[in-house]
């Protein structure tokens, strides 16, 4: 038997709490002494590990006085709800973590001033440096010339919504001109961060196959670490978040990303980005 004051320093829960579970009905003591002094013995202790459990998973103490007095009721499956709402809770928090990031670091201050013509030069020929001649054949191939490949690409950041999106996924117009001046151009480095993608990707797959929402979980944080080290981005959230609407909305990628990894996992991504930032699917 233990005394209402060795079970508060056993288990954290003030002497107060204890003695208000009494009075509710929540927690009996198993005996009390001819003083009133309340005694708990192993019984007790393991309802109140129980009724702990509850309370981290936010239960109300109305519902676990319910559940706690039912012993038909099917502890697990009530755990496992809870468990989910905490999981979306937490999803939910994912999103709100990363803007709160981007505030501290004054990207919510986004200008969308469109990209003047030395940016874009800028950006044009760093990448004609690092490209490698076998690149550079493949666009003469796709373009009919370099000078056209330089006149398409210049066109298309002169494009607001281009510009718009960049700047979304960047922060500004200066992080994104940084990112692509970062550039190094070298195919193992772009082959070994593809070959990470395409673990994660596995990942997924394992998890959809499994029903593993942990490991789903689990997958688009290395994802966005993936997407940050490739894209050169301090956040991954606004790139991740284009990514999950074009899985869910371009049959397209649907049908070559199912054909790679399963049938359904382009969907099934989609779903689990959207869930680890907590929006609504």
């Amino acid at each position: 038997m233990k005394t209402v004051k060795e079970v508060s320093e056993l288990t954290g829960i003030s002497i107060r709490t204890l003695r208000y579970y009494d009075e509710i009905n929540l927690l009996k003591p198993a005996k009390l002494t001819e003083a009133g002094y309340r005694l708990y013995d192993e019984k007790s202790l393991k309802e109140l590990r129980q009724i702990m459990f509850f309370r981290e998973l936010e239960v109300p103490l109305s519902e676990i006085k319910a559940i706690m007095g039912n012993p038909d009721a099917d502890k697990r499956k009530i755990l496992e709800m809870q468990k989910w709402m905490l999981e979306m809770k937490r999803n939910r928090l994912n999103g709100i973590i990363e803007l709160i990031s981007d505030v501290l670091k004054g990207e919510e201050k986004m200008s969308f001033e469109a990209f003047n013509h030395d940016d874009i030069q800028k950006i044009v020929h760093h990448s004609l440096e690092v490209m490698s001649e076998e690149d550079k054949k493949t666009i003469v191939e796709k373009y009919g010339d370099i000078d056209q490949f330089v006149q398409t690409v210049t066109e298309n950041f002169k494009d607001e919504k281009v510009c718009e999106q960049l700047i979304k996924i960047y922060g500004s117009k200066e992080k994104a001109i940084e990112a692509s001046l970062q550039s190094t151009g070298d195919k193992e480095e772009f082959t070994e961060k593809q070959n990470e993608i395409d673990m994660t990707y596995r990942q997924f797959a394992h998890a959809m196959e499994n029903s593993d929402n942990d490991m789903a979980m689990e997958a688009v944080k290395r994802l966005a670490e993936n997407y940050k080290s490739l894209f050169k981005v301090d956040n991954a959230r606004a790139l991740l978040l284009e990514v999950a609407n074009d899985y869910r909305n371009n049959s397209q990628m649907e049908e070559a990303t199912d054909k790679q990894y399963g049938k359904g996992i382009t969907k099934y991504i989609g779903s689990a980005i959207y869930q680890y930032y907590g929006i609504k699917d």
